[in-house]
């Protein structure tokens, strides 16, 4: 893997908290009723989340081959803030569901 963990740490926590950042603006177009501007930003959302995700992919393929990324409190914490990002992300979707219905 040519990515130092500390890059690596940072493209996760950029990706994800961009996910995140458009979901939530999502959910406040939602609020609005402005249902096509939410599905727009929930689509740039998926496309930053799977960005994470392909990070985090690699991470964990290298590992399997054999590399040892290292261990540090950054890396952890992107990966606490990835799945936080993953988690918020579903439950904005389920609202903006609720929304819609309402």
């Amino acid at each position: 893997m040519s990515m130092k963990t500390e890059e690596i740490a940072m493209m996760l926590i950029v990706h994800s908290g961009d996910a995140r950042s458009l979901a939530f603006r999502a959910l406040e177009a939602a609020k609005e009723g402005k249902f096509d501007e939410a599905d727009n930003l929930l689509k740039e959302s998926d496309e930053k989340a799977l960005q994470a995700h392909h990070v985090q992919t690699d991470l964990l393929t290298a590992e399997a081959s054999g590399e040892n990324p290292e261990i540090n409190v950054l890396l952890v914490h992107s990966q606490d803030h990835l799945m936080t990002s993953m988690l918020a992300v579903e439950m904005i979707k389920e609202f903006i569901v609720l929304y819609k219905n309402r």
